[in-house]
């Protein structure tokens, strides 16, 4: 194996372009990119993927933990999603490791073998809740799938399209399935306990908390400046995205 790459990039040291052009031929989501040898040179991702790789096999830190608790109809919830929250995720990964728990301010009731939700946003807000819980829980592409819902004018009407763009693999009949089931109950059941057990309790969303603490600075500080904030907390050597002398975009197509 270590031939097989060894061979591979020193071919691909001696492209023009680190098979930029092969990037046409990729029908992979990004979070599959660096799944295997053959998807990131498929995708033209290959000098990313071994860079990132080196990088999380030298890191003698542990990442961040960043847990959001929120509900998927709450405007500021959505508004924190897509434009901090999961954008800061993608550049500090290797750093950096995510929760999503979608329930927030909901409660819940039992009902027999069930569970009954009721949300603050309503019957609709409750099934936004229910597939994003069982998006988390099937689908390695959840993080695309539910920035794209919650960036998008109608999160339940974007849902389905957003699966079959960032996951088209797995069929959505599988996720209402879950949606519509015991298994989709149990885990927003789950999410109720994770939220009711918070401590301090949250008193609103969105709730964050940081290494498993929420204090009103930290929640300040990473809703203000959510990369700023991890890339002080990491412990290790910072990755480019942090800043500094190192580019963080080293690679190029030119021009033929």
């Amino acid at each position: 194996m270590k031939v097989l790459v060894l061979l591979v990039v020193t071919v691909w040291l001696n492209s023009p372009c680190g098979f930029c052009s092969a990037s046409s031929r990729c029908s992979l989501p990004p979070s599959q990119w660096c799944s295997s040898l053959d998807s990131a040179v498929q995708c033209g991702v290959l000098k990313q993927c071994l860079l990132s790789n080196f990088t999380k096999s030298h890191q003698t830190a542990d990442p961040v933990q960043v847990a959001l608790y929120y509900e998927s109809l709450c405007s500021g919830c959505r508004a924190y999603l897509s434009t901090m929250l999961l954008p800061t995720y993608v550049m500090l990964k290797d750093i950096m490791s995510l929760t999503l728990v979608p329930y927030g301010n909901a409660q819940e009731r039992k009902d027999g073998d069930k569970y009954i939700f009721t949300c603050q946003h309503g019957e609709e807000e409750c099934l936004g809740n229910m597939i994003e819980a069982c998006l988390l829980n099937m689908s390695s592409s959840a993080f695309e799938i539910i920035y794209c819902m919650e960036s998008s004018a109608g999160v339940i009407e974007a849902a389905k399209l957003c699966t079959e763009v960032y996951d088209p693999e797995v069929k959505w009949d599988s996720f209402m399935s879950c949606v519509n089931g015991t298994q989709g109950n149990q885990l927003m059941h789950q999410n109720a306990l994770k939220t009711n057990a918070l401590d301090p309790p949250h008193t609103f969303v969105p709730w964050i908390t940081i290494n498993g603490e929420h204090t009103d600075d930290l929640e300040e500080k990473a809703l203000t400046s959510l990369l700023t904030l991890v890339c002080n907390m990491y412990k290790g050597e910072k990755p480019p995205a942090c800043g500094g002398s190192q580019r963080l975009y080293k690679s190029y197509c030119h021009k033929e």
